[in-house]
């Protein structure tokens, strides 16, 4: 099965984005190789700034830029975007609702070797508790390719999540992408699971392996973790007496705490076993780190089963 990081998709959107809108730039914290705005640099050059490794003043010049009609996309570690600068982009961006689009690559241990220092584990928390900021992580290739394109349209800041590792293609070029609504990737009665990211997969391949013993599982692609679709969560809790979300990510603040609180301001009653970190990680290959703190889809599999 092929597999592609959602951050050379977001490379490849980038450029084919900056051919049709030519008031998009791009900016970079020298990690355009690691981020893959570089191919952005190469096409346009007069629109591609790199701001070396001082993500606070780039989040500031990106914000000057949109008061010029300008799209910035400001790219770096997920890390970074969401704790180096967060005070500029609460501040400078999101205060007065500019225009600027944060992108955070290497998100959640799928980053690997480069260890607890640059797994960012708390970004979506972070992010999605921010007044005016959308937050997205897609799923795979072509979801990253059409949220792209939706944020060039859409107006106001943004947080988009990307992987460093490579996932499987789940969706073609058919999807189309809709902010605040989740998808239901397949179907099921007895269980749901709410997974993003890299986690939809594994999601998938525990339900794969569940409906060999009978067990229906939902799987719900949350991609919009800010707007979320609090329809599609409490029909679920409607649906299948038993929910599940998955995330690389704290359980703490991420899209666990983000369905609990749709369940819970719904007063739903239906129980939630939230999957992901509930501590920090260490250095490892990527692969290898999902299997260690059960994200991959055993350790999903695993998680379900017991409840």
């Amino acid at each position: 099965m092929e597999k592609v990081a959602t951050r050379a998709a977001f490379g490849e959107a980038l450029v084919e984005m900056g051919a049709k809108y030519k008031n998009i730039v791009a900016l970079d914290a020298d990690l355009s190789c690691s981020t893959k705005t570089a191919k952005f640099g190469a096409e346009f050059s007069d629109r591609f700034f790199n701001m070396g490794i001082a993500e606070a003043n780039m989040i500031g010049v990106a914000a000057g830029m949109s008061l010029k009609g300008k799209i910035p996309f400001a790219a770096t570690f997920a890390i970074f975007a969401s704790g180096r600068a967060w005070e500029q982009i609460r501040n400078s961006v999101a205060y007065p609702n500019l225009n600027v689009k944060v992108v955070g690559s290497h998100g959640g241990i799928m980053t690997g070797e480069d260890g607890v220092t640059h797994q960012a584990t708390e970004d979506l928390s972070i992010m999605r508790s921010i007044p005016n900021m959308k937050v997205f992580c897609p799923a795979d290739y072509w979801e990253c390719k059409r949220v792209v394109e939706f944020m060039c349209k859409d107006f106001g800041p943004t947080y988009l999540r990307l992987s460093r590792s490579g996932v499987p293609k789940i969706y073609d070029e058919s999807y189309r992408f809709e902010p605040g609504k989740g998808h239901v990737v397949r179907d099921g009665n007895d269980m749901t699971i709410f997974a993003v990211g890299a986690m939809v997969n594994s999601a998938l391949e525990a339900a794969e392996r569940l409906s060999t013993e009978g067990v229906n599982v939902r799987v719900c692609n949350m991609c919009s973790i800010d707007p979320i679709d609090k329809d599609l969560i409490l029909e679920s809790a409607q649906k299948t007496p038993k929910l599940f979300t998955a995330e690389d990510h704290q359980i703490d603040g991420g899209l666990g705490s983000a369905v609990a609180e749709v369940l819970a301001e719904a007063g739903a009653g239906v129980p939630l076993k939230r999957i992901g970190m509930d501590g920090f990680g260490q250095s490892g290959k990527g692969a290898e780190l999902y299997k260690r703190y059960g994200l991959d889809g055993e350790g999903v599999y695993e998680a379900v089963s017991k409840e």
